[in-house]
């Protein structure tokens, strides 16, 4: 009976996201329609839709599954990282980005960047493009494993059959529908990880006893309840969080100003002046939605101190709102269709990342690669074909690379953003706002960043101590540097292009 709850509900869910792309299908009569949805997002659901392809599956498993282990200390630290970066990012590159992009006709952001420099050759464009295709694909192999992992988890399915049943409704309305079905369906998705989150914590309240038992329990465990100690849940002790760890936690924040899929909705909203309402809309909203999932891994944590759910270690521990849905479903018919919500949030939150790369992946392949660099003389008709089926193969890789059940999801995310971050993160910032930037230095920032997450993740960051620090801040640094570096150290930018930054106020 709570299986068929749960299933009903999700059934439901995943009905209603096909139907938005069959139905948002016939809006798209040119490749400008397709990846940006012909610049017509109005500010809530741009809003809405760039926070739930920013969080993922990190903000209903990832998050509760850290509080739930480590306490505040990590998790926390993350989240103020997060939320920081959503603020900066809206406040100073969402409004100049949608105006630039609008003057230099962009619509991707490889794109923009050979656009903003005159770049005749399109090399900017190219290696953009190529970070993309290496940074994405994996990240939307992870996106599929993770519902594939749920599916199986849940039904006991076979989890080969989940992932490639789950890629294929994300591929059916991604294709069909464009931009504006992933940000319509991001919209949806928004609000069942709202009610997904807000339902898990007040029966999780409930269950363990009201919040005073969930604070005593927490307060009860070493560092767990702290922001300077962190918890270690096999020894049941607690060690310093260091100055140089917040610092390195902090630095997540630093991955919006590159991230591709967080971007193009700033390219894609109908007005610059709705931006500012979209930014509050978002920077609530993600304040609110991580810290009250940070607060169910901690009601899950005093949930299994009372043995009402099972002790979660390791990998596990992420999987702490399924275990709440399953506590719930077993109250009635009634519950587990709330539970099958619940886990249609976990859905949902993945497939709203994986839609917008699979998006910005084929986008790089076939406008950036195909149209702009090898200058391919394709109509606009051929050219959405060739977009869906852009999109189609990369999500044959992705699924693919997601064949093996045991791959970290988490890790590959991890890895993604700081490879965005740092590859795109400087070069955006100083594109919008240093007028003596110029293309050889964005080639070298760009070149600089992504190699560097390479060398620092693989080489540098396993020496541990204080080498052990999220790759991301240096490779954002260094990036940083070079770009200024070689801007200065090369001739001026053409007096055209100089002319055409004045002009975006």
């Amino acid at each position: 009976m709570a299986n068929t709850g749960i299933l009903t509900s999700i059934i439901l869910y995943l009905g209603f996201v096909i139907l938005i792309g069959i139905r948002l299908s016939k809006t798209n009569e040119t490749v400008d329609d397709f990846y940006l949805g012909g610049r017509k997002l109005g500010p809530f659901v741009t809003a809405m839709s760039a926070e739930a392809s920013d969080m993922s599956s990190y903000l209903l498993m990832g998050l509760p599954g850290l509080a739930y282990l480590t306490g505040l200390s990590d998790v926390g630290w993350t989240a103020i990282g997060l939320a920081i970066g959503t603020y900066l990012n809206w406040l100073f590159v969402a409004r100049r980005l949608r105006r630039y992009t609008e003057k230099t006709q962009s619509i991707t952001l490889p794109a923009f960047f050979s656009d903003r420099y005159h770049d005749k050759r399109n090399i900017l464009l190219l290696v953009a493009a190529l970070w993309i295709i290496v940074f994405f694909v994996p990240y939307t192999a992870s996106g599929f494993a993770a519902c594939g992992k749920l599916f199986s988890s849940l039904f006991g399915m076979d989890y080969h059959v989940a992932m490639i049943v789950s890629a294929i409704i994300i591929i059916l309305y991604t294709t069909l529908g464009g931009f504006l079905a992933a940000s319509f369906t991001d919209l949806i998705q928004s609000i069942i990880m709202t009610i997904a989150l807000i339902a898990i914590m007040l029966f999780g309240i409930s269950s363990a006893g009201g919040i005073g038992a969930v604070i005593d329990n927490a307060r009860s465990l070493a560092g767990y309840f702290s922001l300077t100690s962190i918890h270690d849940p096999v020894t049941g002790t607690s060690s310093p969080y260091t100055f140089l760890t917040i610092i390195s936690t902090l630095a997540w924040g630093l991955g919006y100003f590159g991230m591709p899929h967080i971007l193009l909705r700033f390219m894609a909203i109908e007005s610059d002046e709705k931006i500012a309402l979209s930014r509050r809309i978002a920077s609530v909203w993600v304040v609110i939605s991580m810290s009250i999932a940070i607060f169910i891994g901690i009601i899950g944590n005093a949930l299994s101190a009372s043995g009402s759910i099972a002790t979660l270690t390791g990998n596990n521990s992420e999987t702490i709102i399924v275990a709440l849905s399953s506590l719930l479903a077993s109250r009635g018919f009634l519950f587990a269709l709330l539970a099958g919500v619940v886990l249609a949030g976990i859905l949902a939150s993945t497939m709203s990342t994986a839609d917008s790369q699979l998006l910005a992946a084929s986008s790089s392949v076939s406008n950036d690669i195909l149209r702009r660099f090898f200058k391919a003389k394709v109509d606009e008709s051929n050219m959405l074909k060739i977009s869906r089926i852009s999109l189609l193969i990369i999500a044959v890789i992705g699924i693919f690379l997601a064949w093996n059940p045991d791959s970290s999801v988490f890790g590959i995310v991890s890895f993604a953003w700081a490879g965005f971050g740092a590859s795109f993160g400087p070069v955006v910032l100083l594109a919008l706002y240093w007028k003596r930037s110029n293309k050889y230095g964005a080639l070298a920032g760009m070149l600089t960043g992504g190699i560097m997450i390479f060398v620092f993740k693989f080489l540098v960051r396993p020496l541990g101590g204080i080498f052990n620090i999220y790759e991301l801040l240096p490779a954002f640094l260094l990036a940083l540097v070079a770009n200024v570096a070689v801007s200065l150290l090369t001739s001026e930018p053409q007096q055209a292009i100089l002319d055409e930054f004045d002009s975006i106020d």
